[in-house]
């Protein structure tokens, strides 16, 4: 449902890798057709190697092509283009069965993917996909080669337009402020600022105290000792010898942190609210990040047990404790760790951040409006809900209103197909943001990982959702090979290098593209790392601990392909928990160290390179000035040493959500330098406690915001069991210069 009328599931839009010569590709180049020139399957020269039928209503012209749910039934359009260049390309379709129907698109004889056709409730309900085609100047063959059993869906017509304008080179993000911070520190202040990924490589600055400058160079921290704790700084960027404007001022951490007003709802008679997990987004295109709350009530389930739970509500917040809206997401939708996965993202490039999430009957928007039927209530006796409609609601980041909603992808279907009948495997949700097309940000769904793992990518542009592309491991060709693989978690990274990014989900990677780009032997575990680990080595590597007790403890694989970089034995357990990072200098590239095994061992090779493991496994933090990785874990900041780890930070008075895993609200670079901070809700429930470094550094580095592996790593790190992000290159001791973002901002 959108926010004024209900839509139902589109094409598969994900059409992403761009052919040689003619084919389906995402990244439009020049407009190539006049805009809006539509082709009906009943005139030719269009053919249809079924019937032109006219028994079901809502079709557009005399007919449309009903393929007579034969395989090789296609239906093929002449198209003219004035020059050559890509258009944009629209297909409208029936499809009232049960089951997506599969097709190869060919454009002028070449077959650039295969396409998911989903169910459209009806064979009277239209809709139409939209994607990107290259054509040749004259005329060109689009034909839809039907590879499922049952044929095409219903083809209405197809509809040339203009493509986009191009963007810029390089991937869309933030246009983002310094977020100047000062931080108390002794008998001074430690005062920091981003370096952004778009400043010349030059680029130097000036510190001002009030209107006295206290600091010009090339650092992107300053300590003004003897300052008091409420003095307030600007910067300025000084860009070939000439100052730029003026900061908006600092945001003062006066005692070491900063705390955040916040409005704890209303409990139920069994149940109370608790700040859960949080996320980040510049939510009115302002420069500034907001923050985005999820409350859990207290009585939130994981999906193996039984019982009702309170409604999960999301607030957005400014930095200075102004609440801009709260969403209900209702009693449709049960509270959990794997149930409300959101997303916070500048989908449409507009500036300003939308929200993504789940939602159902009954879902209350920021302002007040209400998604499918308000009074109903599909919870069981167990309170779980195992029936009526799921959505896909976009909502808008300044005040929380729907911009549009759609039949969530991927769908429940039959309880039984995700690997139990009682509604635990079923309800397993991921989610994530990922540049699918090397420019701009695609929403990432998916659902399951015991057994089936389907992944749907989704777009929203224009103001409208459509997919792009759904993966099933059911639907695989070896299917079994691609079952049980994902993790509690997923990550998003360009594994292949293509500038395009993959969706890491456990021991298989989906490429761009929305196919299968690899899968290992390996199953599910509980944590997940994918980064520069092995800087040595060309490319990412991944690492993960398993689950199986016959499979290894954990392993490290080769981001591109999956191949083996190391892997311990098996410890026969479930060994649930594992870390990857650079977090002792004595040993070359990132370290590895889980629970079931021992000692700190290197990602290279799986050597022990220390006896003594971290005290946690758990988050990380770069919170000291030197690139080697702190440990991030419940309330406080540890740095490894192997005779000892040294406590950092001691975080007062916090709530430590997500009961045994203990991580926080949220943890990343959301301001000052490129360094991370921290978020806690207190105990009282009544702010949100920023913790940032209080540091040197003599380590220069754009903040990693700008980063585009590490920012869509902050959207996805409350998704299930949460992890900490890391960035696209290696950040830690002996690093390279990395290398500048190839990046837009919006």
């Amino acid at each position: 449902m959108r926010s004024s009328r209900r839509r139902v599931s589109l094409l598969c839009a994900g059409l992403a890798a761009a052919l040689a010569g003619a084919g389906l590709i995402i990244s439009p180049t020049v407009a190539a057709a006049a805009a809006e020139t539509r082709y009906e399957a009943e005139t030719a020269p269009a053919t249809c190697d079924g019937t032109i039928d006219t028994n079901h209503s809502g079709y557009s012209g005399t007919g449309f092509c009903n393929g007579d749910q034969e395989i090789g039934a296609a239906a093929q359009f002449t198209v003219n283009a004035p020059e050559a260049g890509t258009a944009t390309l629209r297909v409208r379709f029936a499809n009232g069965s049960t089951a997506a129907r599969a097709a190869d698109v060919d454009v002028n004889g070449t077959t650039t993917q295969s396409v998911s056709f989903q169910p459209t409730g009806a064979w009277s309900t239209w809709t139409t996909t939209t994607s990107v085609v290259q054509l040749n100047s004259g005329d060109n063959t689009i034909r839809l080669n039907p590879t499922s059993a049952d044929g095409l869906p219903n083809i209405d017509y197809v509809e040339l337009g203009d493509t986009p304008p191009q963007p810029p080179d390089g991937k869309q993000l933030e246009d983002l402020d310094r977020g100047l911070v000062s931080v108390r520190s002794g008998n001074g202040n430690l005062v920091s600022w981003r370096m952004l990924g778009t400043d010349p490589s030059a680029v130097s600055f000036h510190l001002y105290r009030g209107s006295t400058l206290v600091f010009a160079g090339s650092a992107t921290n300053y300590y003004d000792s003897g300052a008091s704790s409420d003095s307030s700084y600007t910067v300025r960027a000084v860009v070939d010898g000439a100052e730029q404007p003026a900061s908006a001022p600092s945001v003062t951490f006066a005692n070491g942190y900063l705390d955040v007003p916040i409005q704890r709802p209303s409990g139920g008679g069994s149940y109370s609210y608790r700040g859960n997990d949080a996320s980040v987004g510049d939510l009115d295109g302002d420069g500034v990040l907001e923050i985005v709350l999820k409350w859990n009530p207290s009585n939130a389930k994981d999906n193996a047990q039984e019982g009702h739970t309170g409604n999960v509500l999301l607030d957005a917040y400014r930095l200075n404790g102004e609440r801009l809206w709260r969403i209900d997401l209702g009693r449709n939708i049960r509270a959990g760790a794997h149930y409300t996965q959101f997303q916070v993202y500048d989908y449409d490039g507009d500036g300003s951040a939308e929200v993504a999430m789940k939602t159902a009957d009954g879902t209350r928007s920021g302002t007040g409006q209400v998604i499918g039927n308000g009074n109903a209530d599909h919870r069981n006796s167990d309170g779980r809900i195992l029936s009526g409609p799921e959505f896909l609601t976009v909502f808008r980041g300044t005040d929380g209103a729907i911009l549009d909603t759609d039949n969530y992808d991927p769908p429940r279907g039959n309880v039984c197909d995700w690997g139990d009948c009682y509604g635990n495997r079923v309800d397993r949700f991921l989610a994530g943001t990922a540049y699918l097309d090397g420019e701009r940000p695609s929403i990432i769904m998916a659902r399951g990982y015991y057994t089936r793992s389907v992944i749907a990518a989704w777009d929203f542009r224009g103001g409208q959702l459509a997919k792009r592309w759904v993966f099933d491991s059911d639907r695989q060709s070896n299917s079994s090979a691609w079952a049980g693989k994902g993790n509690h978690q997923l990550s998003i990274a360009d594994a292949d290098g293509d500038g395009r990014d993959e969706v890491m989900y456990g021991s298989i990677a989906i490429d761009d593209s929305g196919r299968g780009l690899w899968q290992r032997s390996t199953h599910h575990g509980d944590a997940y790392h994918v980064g520069d680990l092995v800087p040595s080595r060309p490319g990412l590597e991944v690492f993960s601990p398993t689950e199986w007790s016959n499979e290894p403890a954990h392993w490290v694989a080769d981001a591109r392909t999956g191949g083996d970089v190391s892997r311990n034995g098996s410890c026969g357990c479930d060994n649930g928990r594992g870390v990857a990072a650079d977090v002792w200098a004595g040993n070359q590239g990132a370290e590895i160290w889980s629970a079931a095994v021992g000692g700190l061992r290197s990602a290279a090779g799986n050597v022990q390179v220390a006896g003594r493991k971290p005290g946690s496994t758990n988050f990380l933090s770069w919170w000291d000035g030197d690139p080697v990785r702190e440990l991030l874990d419940r309330n406080h900041i540890d740095k490894y040493g192997t005779g000892g780890d040294t406590r950092l930070l001691t975080a007062s008075d916090v709530f430590v959500p997500n009961g045994s895993k203990a991580t926080p609200a949220l943890s990343g670079d959301i301001l000052g330098d490129w360094r991370e901070e921290v978020i806690w809700p207190t105990d009282d429930q009544s702010r949100l406690r920023i913790y940032s470094t209080p540091h040197r550094t003599d380590l220069r580095l754009p903040t990693l915001l700008h980063d585009p592996q590490y920012r869509v790593a902050l959207a996805w790190q409350n998704t299930a069991y949460n992890q900490p992000p890391h960035p696209s290159f290696f950040l830690g001791n002996g690093m390279s210069t990395p290398p500048r973002p190839d990046i837009y901002v919006r």
